[in-house]
Parts: C-alpha cells; sequence; structure tokens
C-alpha cells in the first residue's frame, strides 16, 4: 500500500518507517522537521497540502502519529494543539474519506486517561486503568486534543464505515523525565515497564498491525504497554508495598537490581492493562520487565533505548 506516514521525523516514525518498507508497504512521510524518512515537510493543519499530497503520492491509508505533545505546551499556545491535533487529524480524516479508504490509525496517548485524581496518586490503592476507564477528563490541551481527536476518528467510522484504530500508548520516549528526578532514566524506565511503559520497537510493530487489521476492527481503542505481571487484586497492594508485590512475581529482581545500584519502586499508582490489544487485535509487547531481568542476570545491553540528551527533531528545528 501507498502509507502516508505522519510524524515521520520524530522517535516513532524513524522506527516505524523501516518497518513499514520492510512488510513491503510504500512509505510517505509528512513532518514538520526534516528527517531520513521524511519525504514532505510540512503541517498536517495545512489541509492544501494534505490534498495534494494525496493526490501526487496515489496515498491509500493513513498512519496518524503527528502531534504536539505534552512537553509542547510550554513552546506553544493552546490554539496551536487545537489547529495540529485537532484540525491536523480532521483534515487527514477527510482525506481519507473522499479518497476512499478504508483504513486509519490514529497514534493517541494514555495521558488523555489520567485526570488530576488519578494523577495525585491519592487513594489506598492503585488505579486499573484499561479502555473502559472514564468519564475521560483530561488535564491539560495535549490530553484535551487527543481526546478530541479520538471522537473525529469514531464520527468518521460511523458516519463514512472507515476503519480506524486508535493507540493509546504508554511511554516510550527516550529521554529522561522532567517530573522524576530521583531515579536514573534508565533505572525510571525499567521500573515503567511493570505498568506504563513500552519500546518505541513494540510502539512500531503495533502500528503495523493496526494497519493490516484496521478495515476488519471498525473502530476500535487499544491500550498499549509492556503486559503488566499484576492482577487487578494486586492494587491494594501495590499502592501500599509494591516492592513486596514484585518480589512474589520476580523472587530476585531484588539482588538484581541491588548489583546494578537501582531501586524498585516503592509504590506504584497506576497499572496500564493492555490485554484488550491482545484479545482482539493479536498483539502483545515483545518486551516486558521480565527482559530487564534477563539483561540485569546476562550482563547484557537493556532492552531499551535511553537518551538522556535525546531532542525531538522539531525542537531542534527551532533552535537552529
Amino acid at each position: 500500500m501507498q502509507v502516508l506516514l505522519t510524524g515521520s521525523s520524530g522517535w516513532l516514525g524513524r522506527f516505524l518507517a523501516p518497518l513499514l518498507r520492510r512488510a513491503g508497504h510504500d512509505v510517505t512521510g509528512l513532518d514538520v522537521a526534516p528527517g531520513a524518512d521524511t519525504d514532505i515537510v510540512g503541517s498536517v493543519a495545512d489541509r492544501a497540502l494534505i490534498d495534494r499530497v494525496f493526490a501526487e503520492r496515489g496515498i491509500e491509508a493513513v498512519i496518524h502519529g503527528a502531534a504536539l505533545h505534552k512537553p509542547d505546551i510550554i513552546r506553544y499556545p493552546a490554539q496551536r494543539f487545537v489547529d495540529v491535533n485537532v484540525t491536523g487529524t480532521l483534515n487527514l480524516l477527510e482525506a481519507a474519506v473522499a479518497a476512499g479508504h478504508d483504513r486509519f490509525v490514529m497514534t493517541s496517548t494514555t495521558s488523555l486517561m489520567i485526570d488530576q485524581r488519578i494523577r495525585d496518586e491519592a487513594g489506598d490503592a492503585a488505579i486499573w486503568l484499561d479502555e473502559s476507564a472514564g468519564p475521560l477528563a483530561p488535564r491539560n490541551i495535549y490530553g484535551v486534543t487527543k481526546l478530541a481527536a479520538e471522537g473525529l476518528c469514531r464520527i468518521h467510522h460511523l458516519t463514512h464505515g472507515i476503519g480506524c484504530v486508535i493507540l493509546r500508548t504508554g511511554r516510550f520516549f527516550p529521554e529522561d523525565d522532567d517530573t522524576h528526578q530521583l531515579l536514573s532514566g534508565p533505572n525510571m524506565k525499567a521500573n515503567e515497564l511493570l505498568h506504563r511503559r513500552l519500546t518505541v520497537e513494540d510502539a512500531a510493530r503495533a502500528h503495523l498491525v493496526a494497519l493490516e487489521q484496521a478495515p476488519a476492527l471498525s473502530c476500535e481503542t487499544f491500550i498499549l504497554s509492556a503486559p503488566t505481571p499484576f492482577s487487578r487484586d494486586e492494587v491494594r497492594g501495590l499502592k501500599q508495598d509494591a516492592s513486596a508485590v514484585i518480589a512474589r512475581h520476580f523472587p530476585d529482581a531484588a539482588s538484581l537490581y541491588a548489583r546494578q545500584g537501582w531501586h524498585l519502586p516503592r509504590s506504584i499508582g497506576r497499572v496500564y492493562d493492555a490485554s484488550r490489544a491482545e484479545r482482539i487485535m493479536g498483539f502483545r509487547c515483545e518486551t516486558d520487565f521480565g527482559s530487564v531481568l534477563a539483561a540485569l542476570r546476562e550482563g547484557t545491553d537493556m532492552p531499551f533505548a535511553h537518551d538522556a540528551n535525546y531532542v525531538s527533531p522539531q525542537v531542534q528545528s527551532l533552535a537552529d
């Protein structure tokens, strides 16, 4: 297929574009910043550009990964988020419908599920989050606009029949978390694979699976995160003494961490349940917390990317 990949210069795009090509697809990359996999530099908010790309490239399917993200809140006004995340999605959906497409894949975010109550982690039990969680009340303009974009996908499926798959991804960025400073970046990422993270490679694979299955799936939303070892009946223990719960699942985790100078989480406030993607779409992340422990036992590289100095191409273009 002739696939339009938006956000092709970003962290996900640089892994997804080659994967799509290896699967036999022709990829047109669109991004506001130049990149190795970007053919057209421009914005999804530019409807004339989108129409021209569809016409000139013979686009047959869209994977929409372009967006302004939470860190961009300090760089751009709210209207820019609406322009890119909402209007940009609408432009692509309308162009896809006009071209007679039967599939559309959108990268969304678990962030839109996190209201202030969940963010504060004030309860006495971890919050178990799956696709049925709600009502959704995003706490910032990023979450609000991504939720609106999801709604546009559902409306276009209901009105025009286009198959839409919405992938709410957990964390997969390579840089340090700017909201937590107590643990090293690799230690934090390893911990998060227990309950809220996936690798960028797994995120890319999920998008390929979604592209292939979208027409048959009608319109579906899936959480993407590494498979958690925990169950719903452990949420109280996770909040009150996460290390003890982890020890039941991974008896040697504490000693392996100690050798690395790492620390297991004392408390876990939320767990993303990605099992629906496996049940319905047949997708399961290959890398999980067990992969981290295996690397620690064998003394091999961590199974996830970490780059404390990573800067997105879009941000870099602002600095140049």
